[in-house]
Parts: C-alpha cells; structure tokens; sequence
C-alpha cells in the first residue's frame, strides 16, 4: 500500500449522517416530548433488535412492496442465515409480544419505540439510508376511537414541537372482505391506461395495483385520479368503522381530510389509514403516517390481535421544527498553577454534585486566554482560582453578562449562581 492509500480520508457511507453535538439539542428534545407524550396516554417503551430474521419482514411488511422488493439490507451471516436490517418497526414489535407473551400480561399493549431504520433508497433532503423512527402500536383494541385518539396523540407531540402547519388526511383500506372486490375493479382501470403508466406502476398492476396510489410521477397521479375510489367499495362494517373514527375525530375537534388514495406504503394495513402532511416539507410531505393492521399478528401465527399505529420520521420531522434550544447556564472554571489545579477539580466536583454544569479545561493557559475561551465558549460564569485563592479558600466569580465580580466560598458560589437565575 503506498503512502498516498494510506493517506486517503473516509468518509460517512453515502446516506448516512453525523448527528454532531451542535443539532443533538433537537434529537433530545424530541424524543423527551415524545415520551412525555406517550407515557401520559399509558405507553411503555420497548426496544427490538436492529435486525432480525428476512422473512420475518418479508411476512410482515408484503412481498409485493417497494421495501422489500427494492430497499431492504439483506446478507448471510456467518451462520448462513438471511439476515435483514430493520426497515420499519411493526414486525419486530409484533414479534416480541408473541414471542414473550405479553398479551398474557395484565398492561395494555401499548408500546413507543424511538430508533434507527434501515432502507436503500435515494438519499434526499431529510430521507438517508439509516434513518430514524419513532413509533407507536397499540394491540387489541378494535373501537375506532383508539385510532382517533392516536392521531390526537401525534397532533399534540407535533404540536409540542412547533409543527402547526400540518393537514391531517384520512382513509380507509378495508379489510379481506371488501378490498379482494375493490382490487379487481381498480386493476380493470389500471389496465386499461396501462400505456399511459410508468413501467413501476405497469408492474404493480399486476402485483398490487393499490401500490399505483405511491407512485410519485406526475402523469400517474393525474391517471389514478380517474380510478375506483375504495370508499365506495367498504363493507358495512368497515363503512362503520370509518364513520366511527371521523366522528371521534370530530369530537377531538381535529379538522382532516378524506383522501381515498391514501394507501400508505405497507400491505398489512386494514381499515383506518391515515397522514400528516406539513406545507415547509415541499413535494415530499408526509412527516407522520399511520393506521390499522388487524391481521398482522394471526398471520404471524399469533393470537387473533388486532393492531394499530403510527411511525414518524426523525429526520424529516427535525427539518420542520420551529423550538428553540433552551440552554442551561453555566460556569468555566480557571486555574493558575497546579495548587489551583487541584482546588479547580475538588470545586467542579462540588458544583457538579449540587446540579451546577461547569466546565474545567486541562490546558496551560494564561488568565487572559482563558477568560477568552469562557467568553467564546458563552460560559455564564467564571471562577477564577489562584495561588491566593487557594491559601485564603474563597474564590473570584465573575458575572460574564454584567461583568461583576464577588470573592466567594465554595458554598457562597452556589448562593450567587441561584439567587441571579
């Protein structure tokens, strides 16, 4: 290998991202509103393995989608096992409740889930190869109100956030009694504009023409527009179901829309669908999107469960977000001399131990140069510790907003720092 090789920089592979400590401020924030959120609608978090067995997702997420077909990360390892890194969350949560029988315990079956996915898709603004999710599944509970009271979940922690622009838009798929009719009825008039189609969308004419509804070219949403909406096609009981969620959303006095080519991009799903749309995300503006899926765990050899969810894009939903960071203040610590050094670590840990964040740097510096890296560095405070303050045991805190300066004890520091927030 010569010198150059050996000098070649790596990067981050392509759809990936650092999350570096200048934005990690918005991660936590989410993710804190979120289980606040969650938690007081009588969530748990639950945590699945970041992969997991293909067919598991082959099973659960459809044959015919394009995760599967087209996005998942796939290999052997060294067991010869076909193993798949998770590219969405519902499977593996299904999984677990059947393989640790959780719907034998007392609790509901309400999960949250906040991690990273794993999809082969063309990186973009606020979509990579390894994203991340939070979800939500609840089981066993068939009444369409648990579905409204959902979507006012994810209302409220959009809201907490400061996403307000958003257009809630409803559906329903139907079930394996009504959509099998459905289907042949809109495979008919795919059929007939097949020419008029992408080749992607001619594929799934034949595979699942429900998929058309996905399709992001401009000439194939124009054509579906003409298809068979499968609001006119529900059975009575679906056709209740639907009025039920609308009517409960009502009562939640959240305004939606009905959009009844809202078929998400998942074949498990059953009845309910729905979506958030924010207007700051542009053509690609789906941040939340969710519903029901009531056969999912009997086709996983499961009890008889049914399910229903959503799932929110990290990435896509911090690109929007209008909060602001709420900084805590805080302290750089000075020393002069290594008597100082010393008196500097026992005071920081002092301070620490009584909640104060502070900041000791173990770095030669004269005064001046770290009162300067206080000041860039935005420190509140600075305590200044010399050969004095050692031999008298008080030291200078300086105010860094008004420049005010008070000689202190260990304890009176505590005192200030209070008393001025």
């Amino acid at each position: 290998m010569n010198d150059q090789a050996k000098k070649k920089q790596i990067n981050a592979i392509k759809g990936t991202k650092d999350i570096l400590p200048d934005e990690i401020w918005k991660w936590q924030k989410l993710e804190t509103e979120a289980r606040l959120v969650f938690e007081r609608y009588g969530y748990r978090e639950i945590r699945t393995p970041v992969f997991e067995a293909t067919e598991l997702f082959i099973k659960g997420t459809g044959s015919t989608t394009d995760i599967v077909t087209k996005e998942m990360y796939t290999f052997v390892d060294k067991g010869g096992r076909s193993i798949t890194l998770r590219p969405e969350y519902t499977p593996s949560v299904v999984r677990s409740i059947i393989e640790n029988r959780l719907n034998l315990q007392p609790q509901p079956l309400r999960f949250y889930f906040i991690g990273p996915m794993f999809r082969y898709d063309k990186p973009q603004k606020g979509r990579y190869r390894q994203f991340h999710q939070i979800d939500i599944e609840v089981f066993g509970e068939k009444d369409p109100a648990i579905d409204a009271e959902i979507v006012e979940m994810a209302k409220n922690l959009l809201t907490r956030m400061g996403v307000t622009d958003t257009d809630v838009l409803v559906n329903s798929v139907g079930c394996q009694t009504c959509r099998p009719g459905y289907r042949e009825k809109l495979k008919q008039k795919a059929e007939e504009s097949r020419s008029r189609l992408c080749p992607d969308c001619q594929r799934k004419i034949g595979t699942n023409p429900l998929r058309i509804f996905d399709c992001k070219v401009e000439a194939c949403k124009e054509i579906s527009i003409e298809f068979p909406k499968i609001t006119d096609f529900l059975c009575p009981e679906c056709d209740e179901h639907f009025k039920q969620f609308c009517k409960y959303l009502d009562a939640f006095d959240i305004s939606y829309s009905i959009e009844p080519s809202l078929v998400r991009g998942l074949d498990y799903y059953t009845k309910t669908t729905f979506e958030f749309s924010s207007r700051s995300l542009g053509a690609q503006d789906a941040v939340l999107g969710g519903g029901r899926y009531d056969d999912m765990m009997k086709e996983f050899g499961g009890p008889d469960i049914c399910g229903t969810g959503f799932a929110v894009g990290v990435e896509r939903l911090l690109s929007i977000v209008s909060v602001e960071e709420n900084q805590q203040e805080w302290l750089y610590l000075i020393y002069l001399g290594d008597e100082a050094k010393s008196a500097a670590m026992e005071v920081a840990r002092f301070l620490r131990e009584n909640g104060v964040k502070c900041l000791v740097e173990y770095r030669e510096r004269s005064l001046r140069n770290q009162l300067s890296r206080a000041n860039k560095l935005n420190a509140a405070w600075v305590l200044i510790i010399g050969e004095d303050e050692v031999k008298k045991g008080t030291f200078q805190l300086k105010n860094m907003k008004t420049a005010h300066q008070d000689t202190v004890t260990k304890e009176e520091i505590l005192k200030h720092i209070r008393r001025t927030n």
